[in-house]
């Protein structure tokens, strides 16, 4: 499996404790502790309850549902430090939120893609098909990313809902794979606004502190 911590795949070997029963069947914990960052994550199952000897709840068998405990949260990227605060914030909750309710995992990230498009993009404020729009509109971005950007369009379904654009925080009905695709585009667009800018710089820097040494002028 995939650490949710970390992200790191590692040989899933879980302690299975069993905890209680009810009418909707066994519940037990699954516990292991990821080799790389050294977190435990726990997994609360649910299957078929069986019963030893005695009669006492002894686990669960059959098909068995996983809910993750531990930590909370899509299984995503840590945020990059490179991003701002403000928009780290959203993008953290949104990720943190997704498992209990995709709606307001949407709402959060429909707002953090606005808030990127006006103050990385420079776009004018307006609804959020329409600051697509003037993005997509700039031929700023690289074909890959200006085909994901679109895409949110046609997910999130403006169309249908247009409070979706004009009220982009609005915690309202989402589609299928739409919380999802609003965190994957935020990556993108952190990656392309944030981080390889930063890396650049630093390359630059490093570049011009060699021409220093050598007595030669920085790079223009």
């Amino acid at each position: 499996m995939r650490c949710p911590h970390c992200l790191v795949e590692f040989h899933h070997s879980p302690t299975r404790v069993p905890l209680a029963m009810d009418v909707d069947g066994g519940w037990c914990a699954d516990h292991c502790t990821c080799p790389a960052c050294k977190r435990l994550v726990i997994f609360l199952a649910k299957g078929v309850a069986h019963r030893d000897g005695r009669g006492v709840f002894a686990g669960i068998n059959g098909t068995v549902t996983l809910f993750l405990v531990r930590p909370r949260g899509a299984l995503r990227p840590p945020c990059p430090k490179e991003v701002p605060e403000h928009l780290a914030k959203d993008y953290n909750e949104a990720c943190a939120v997704i498992a209990d309710s995709t709606k307001a995992s949407a709402a959060l990230s429909r707002r953090c893609l606005q808030v990127v498009l006006r103050e990385a993009a420079k776009v004018k404020p307006g609804d959020l098909s329409k600051e697509i729009q003037q993005v997509l509109d700039s031929n700023t971005l690289p074909s890959y990313l200006a085909e994901s950007i679109d895409a949110v369009r046609n997910i999130c379904n403006f169309a249908a809902h247009p409070l979706k654009s004009q009220h982009s925080g609005e915690v309202l009905d989402v589609e299928p794979g739409e919380a999802e695709w609003n965190l994957e585009v935020l990556e993108s667009l952190f990656d392309f606004y944030f981080v390889q800018p930063a890396l650049l710089q630093a390359k630059r820097a490093a570049l011009d502190a060699k021409l220093k040494e050598a007595g030669k002028p920085p790079m223009k």
